[in-house]
């Protein structure tokens, strides 16, 4: 942990935790009684104000205003709104950023945006261990435009020398959704550039956790997530970027009403909106958007360098932790070790993984599994505490020390890992 020394007791890592500028902001979610959550990398847990913004929501506007809340209450224009409150948090202007839809489909538009910026270069590239949906959107987009697109994918030593005349766009996820690892985004954004490409970058690690900067980096178009670091619920509508110089000739692939410049006009032809508006496609999901509002309130709140301070002391407490009192288990470390290039998450492998972490939510402590043998625990710095990091290791310690995890029902696979 740098300069800091490692706890020796539990009372220390409680003398940590009153210590936290930031440890106040624990009260603002609601986390089920002892359990210790590391799993804010794959579902951030409810701010309370989200709960209570909902239920204003449902009641005072839905149930009050009925139709009349699109104007009455700003429905239509909380897309908008809620892009400009990320913005900041990803080194983006606030007309740079649209929230509508899912990664995946965000993901589609700016592909496909992309290979129209840069007519004549067919192919995107990506590394092969890029996160799998990524991937997929790409196949799909490439299949169905045949001979018009080409992904092409390889592996992360080879990146560079990929990047030829005929690439378009260098697609990358800014934070490896395994090892946890970050790319450079300034010197891959600027590789990308002198080959004559553009780049997008995949933040759904990203966003809320580690210092983004979009705009100082000269990035052209990005994706991230809302529901993750951004704590706005199981499927909150995700967000786009597209660079303020890309706006006059950024053109969607999916056309509806929503992106026309005049939707209420209903013109029986298209006319996309002004800037990145144009990426929205249908109604926006209002009571999604109203909890995202207040999930991004609670990180801007505390701002970025803050997070990302305690994030670093967290993980590596965490591994400094797990290498003094995990030794000899089986147990090595799938992350880089070096703070720089770690984002606020640690995976630890186990040839026995996958039972490991199931042995470990038995014995409440939240985190997942990833292929083939990764135990991941994502350390969202707005609410874990450091003794939770202490209990956890020490629950980890007693399973691993007492092989429980080596039970059938442990063993048993489940739709979701």
């Amino acid at each position: 942990m740098g300069s800091m020394i490692l706890p020796a007791t539990r009372e220390e890592a409680l003398a940590l935790d009153a210590a936290d500028p930031i440890g106040r902001y624990r009260d603002g979610f609601l986390l089920p009684g002892d359990l210790i959550y590391l799993d804010g990398n794959s579902l951030g847990p409810p701010p309370r104000r989200a709960l209570e913004r909902v239920e204003e929501v449902l009641r005072g506007e839905w149930g009050g205003e009925l139709i009349r809340g699109w104007t009455s209450r700003g429905w239509i224009d909380l897309p908008a709104r809620v892009a400009a409150a990320i913005a900041p948090l990803v080194g983006a202007a606030p007309n740079e950023v649209m929230v509508a839809d899912s990664i995946s489909v965000n993901l589609y538009k700016l592909l496909a945006a992309a290979l129209e910026l840069r007519p004549g270069r067919p192919v995107i590239v990506s590394e092969v261990d890029n996160f799998p949906t990524d991937l997929y959107v790409a196949q799909g987009l490439a299949e169905l435009l045949g001979g018009r697109c080409e992904l092409r994918l390889v592996e992360r030593a080879r990146l560079r020398e990929a990047l030829d005349p005929e690439v378009a766009v260098l697609m990358l996820t800014h934070v490896d959704f395994r090892s946890g690892e970050m790319h450079d985004m300034a010197a891959w954004t600027q590789a990308a550039h002198a080959a004559g490409a553009l780049v997008l970058w995949d933040l759904a690690h990203s966003a809320g956790a580690v210092p983004v900067d979009l705009g100082g980096c000269g990035a052209d178009l990005a994706v991230g997530c809302g529901y993750k670091y951004l704590n706005g619920g199981p499927g909150a509508p995700a967000f786009s970027f597209v660079a303020g110089r890309h706006h006059g000739a950024l053109r969607s692939p999916l056309w509806g009403w929503m992106g026309h410049a005049a939707p209420f006009e209903f013109a029986t032809s298209y006319q996309p909106a002004p800037g990145v508006a144009r990426l929205l496609v249908g109604t926006p999901p209002i009571l999604s958007l109203a909890a995202l509002e207040r999930g991004v309130e609670s990180v801007a709140e505390i701002g970025i360098s803050q997070l990302r301070a305690k994030s670093i002391a967290l993980t590596e407490l965490f591994i400094g932790l797990v290498d003094r009192d995990c030794g000899g288990q089986g147990l090595e470390l799938g992350s880089p070790r070096e703070p720089a290039r770690r984002a606020s998450q640690v995976a630890l492998r186990h040839p026995e993984g996958y039972a490991v972490m199931q042995a470990l939510i038995a014995a409440a402590v939240i985190g997942d599994f990833r292929p083939p043998d990764l135990l991941r625990f994502g350390f969202a710095p707005a609410y874990v505490r450091f003794v939770d990091v202490w209990d956890a290791v020490a629950r980890l310690r007693g399973i691993l020390d007492r092989r429980s995890w080596d039970r059938p029902e442990h063993r048993a696979r489940r739709k979701v890992t």
